[in-house]
């Protein structure tokens, strides 16, 4: 067996392994796929399928042109992203945003990984690092990698592993739902990709109900700490009585913001806040509290989450919960091919790499594999450009952050979404006064130079993956898989 024919081993059958696994197999280099669910489970997880959705069944918006998440969703649909596929044929409802039949999406993911004729699926728990004669190897386990496993990366890496909670939101089945009481809406009628302008059930609130509410927020009992104590909240995900704790009005400017919403019932009284669910299964049956992640007791959420009107007798097929994510200090381990930096061949790719989200992680998974074919064939791949939402991503992993004044040479690295704060900026004078407009506005600003970067982005995404002009169609839903993933 030659060099390039060896195989390589991806540890986690997650959304960034299985992008991994994907774009390694369909480069012709055969690949091993190692997933410890079905021998061991995790505290999140509910099924052994690959790259199950533990938290929101959204990947948020899919707006390619002025987003930045948008951005990337292209960027990683002109790669032949699996993840990105196999979204897009599981798409439910969602507004602007593109949202999945999650067990839909696991189980199309799941069959194109095993129909694959280079990927082979071991089902075993890794309790060390990937032993040495596996040459080539990504480590891909997430946050909720084993205790055994991440005991074994930080003897390596000599670094504590940095962690933060993260919660996961309750799930309410649609038919008890009070439809007398709530109403469909997209925010300001928006009509995305497979939407209508009327894919949220939204429940409103009067003054009085939302101070009621936040009250019970307050004194309803939560999951202790335990050992997870001093572990600091990621700002995206933060638990909805978390949220209430920063200050009464915090949630009426967050997810439970009434802008853009009009009650159906009674159109001229305008509520005072506002409870969205979004579509979480294709058959329209199961209903996910937007923003709701929680670390309430499950007796403390039903009581609580019922006094909103129109979930009075509301049913729920999953409640709430937290669990502790992990992930390593990668400016300091990792180089610019996500790398370990003390054991050549050994990769990371995924949330545990310090990316936050689900197409975040599925495209660092993406690099990752790439980064690995070109090393199996040794062949040169530079890193994407930064400016493309990949780059930027890879950027802020590989080092794109803030040094501390306070303690010379320690870096401030958080998780991070991708956003257009990540991008390098245009060029002077880029932005300019469209002929005929008299007024430009600071807002028109921010708006075009959005688009600017968003446009340049996918023309260097294009370049880089040797596509040429093909960026016209990143933004264009993917229709089809391979024959192996049919």
């Amino acid at each position: 067996m030659t060099d390039r024919h060896n195989p390589i081993h991806i540890i986690g059958g997650g959304l960034a392994g299985s992008e991994a696994a994907w774009q390694v197999a369909n480069a012709g280099v055969p690949v091993i796929l190692h997933e410890m669910r079905g021998v061991r489970g995790t505290d999140a997880h509910k099924t052994d399928g690959l790259a199950e959705l533990v938290c929101s069944n959204s990947f948020r918006s899919d707006d390619a042109t002025s987003n930045a998440v948008g951005v990337i969703h292209a960027e990683m649909r002109l790669a032949n992203s699996l993840i990105m596929a196999c979204a897009d044929r599981n798409q439910v409802p969602a507004g602007g945003a593109l949202a999945v039949d999650r067990d839909g999406f696991s189980d199309a993911v799941t069959q194109a990984i095993e129909a694959h004729p280079l990927i082979s699926v071991v089902r075993e728990e890794l309790e060390g690092l990937p032993p040495t004669e596996w040459d080539l190897a990504i480590i891909a386990t997430g946050p909720l990698t084993s205790p055994a496993l991440a005991a074994a990366i930080q003897a390596e890496t000599g670094e504590d592993s940095l962690a933060f909670f993260d919660a996961i939101a309750p799930i309410v089945y649609r038919e008890s739902i009070n439809m007398d009481i709530c109403w469909y809406q997209s925010r300001y009628d928006k009509v995305g990709p497979g939407g209508t302008g009327k894919d949220y059930i939204n429940c409103p609130m009067d003054e009085a109900q939302y101070n009621a509410f936040i009250d019970a927020l307050a004194a309803a009992d939560t999951t202790g700490f335990k050992e997870w104590e001093g572990t600091p909240y990621f700002d995206g995900c933060l638990p909805i009585e978390v949220m209430a704790e920063r200050g009464r009005e915090t949630l009426r400017h967050g997810p439970m913001k009434p802008m853009g919403l009009t009650n159906a019932h009674n159109p001229t009284v305008k509520p005072y806040a506002v409870v969205q669910l979004r579509q979480d299964n294709a058959l329209g049956t199961l209903y996910n509290m937007v923003g709701f992640q929680t670390k309430l007791k499950y007796g403390a959420q039903a009581e609580v989450f019922r006094m909103i009107p129109g979930l009075e007798n509301a049913e729920f097929a999953r409640l709430g919960g937290l669990h502790r994510n992990t992930y390593i200090n990668s400016p300091t381990l990792l180089d610019r091919t996500l790398t370990l930096k003390s054991r050549p061949g050994l990769r990371f790719a995924g949330q545990v790499t310090g990316c936050e989200g689900y197409v975040e992680s599925a495209a660092i998974g993406l690099l990752a594999g790439r980064f690995a074919v070109a090393e199996r064939k040794r062949q040169a791949l530079l890193p994407p450009p930064p400016t493309t939402a990949l780059g930027s991503l890879l950027g802020h992993i590989t080092g794109g952050h803030l040094v501390s004044d306070d303690e010379p040479g320690k870096r401030s690295f958080q998780p991070m979404n991708i956003n257009f704060g990540l991008f390098p900026d245009l060029e002077p004078g880029s932005i300019t006064k469209p002929e005929g407009v008299k007024r430009f506005r600071g807002k028109d600003k921010a708006i075009m130079k959005k688009q600017l970067m968003a446009a340049r982005a996918l023309r260097d995404c294009a370049t880089w993956l040797g596509l040429g002009e093909s960026a016209d169609q990143a933004d264009r839903p993917a229709t089809s898989l391979s024959a192996a993933a049919r």
